[in-house]
């Protein structure tokens, strides 16, 4: 009988100090100053809300060493046209997002080839304005950039908006100068490009 009674009251305890481990615990909020204005969200600890806010990304770089004044030299003279030939890539990844937001959300065929004439004679006008005048390096970066941007290369594109025949065309006048409508991007390969496009500022 006493084994049972102690078993019963160590029954009993243990019932208790679970009731009491679950009783909830009213969480005590930090202290606001005068100038505490800013909302941010909070975790209950253990009864102690604490306040936290989710951080942007910060990448840190370390800075490079040349190897010798000429590679120095080769660095720079790619860092300077991959700023100059970054936001014709930008601006082919916005307008080809918007064409094909546009042919999404038109079922007319008449239609859908009136949004890719006008589509293609932006991009040609831009050609004729600028990008007739980037050299021969500078394009090639172009169409890699345009892979990186837009998921597709600047052949694979000319296919979809223009057809097969038309992007063969292309790419045959595009050889006889030095570029390649198929190039495609790599950012291991191509990783002073990368280095290059996460430093510049492009997308803050």
């Amino acid at each position: 009988m006493k084994f049972k009674g102690l078993f019963f009251l160590c029954i009993v305890m243990i019932c208790s100090i679970s009731l009491w481990a679950q009783d909830p615990v009213a969480p005590v909020f930090p202290k606001l100053g005068k100038s505490d204005t800013i909302k941010v969200a909070s975790t209950n600890d253990n009864g102690v809300m604490i306040p936290w806010m989710q951080l942007n990304e910060v990448n840190i770089y370390a800075a490079r060493i040349w190897k010798s004044p000429a590679e120095q030299a080769a660095y720079n003279r790619l860092r300077y046209n991959v700023l100059k030939v970054m936001p014709y890539a930008l601006f082919a990844k916005r307008r080809y997002e918007q064409l094909e937001q546009d042919l999404a959300r038109t079922p007319e065929k008449k239609e859908q080839k009136q949004l890719v004439k006008q589509c293609d004679k932006e991009i040609k006008d831009m050609f004729n304005r600028e990008i007739k005048e980037l050299t021969i390096t500078q394009g090639q970066i172009l169409t890699k950039l345009i892979d990186r941007e837009v998921g597709r290369t600047t052949y694979d594109i000319v296919k979809q908006t223009k057809g097969g025949f038309a992007a063969f065309s292309y790419q045959i006048v595009a050889r006889v100068v030095g570029h390649n409508l198929k190039s495609t991007y790599n950012p291991n390969t191509d990783r002073d490009i990368e280095s290059i496009i996460r430093t510049s500022g492009f997308y803050q």
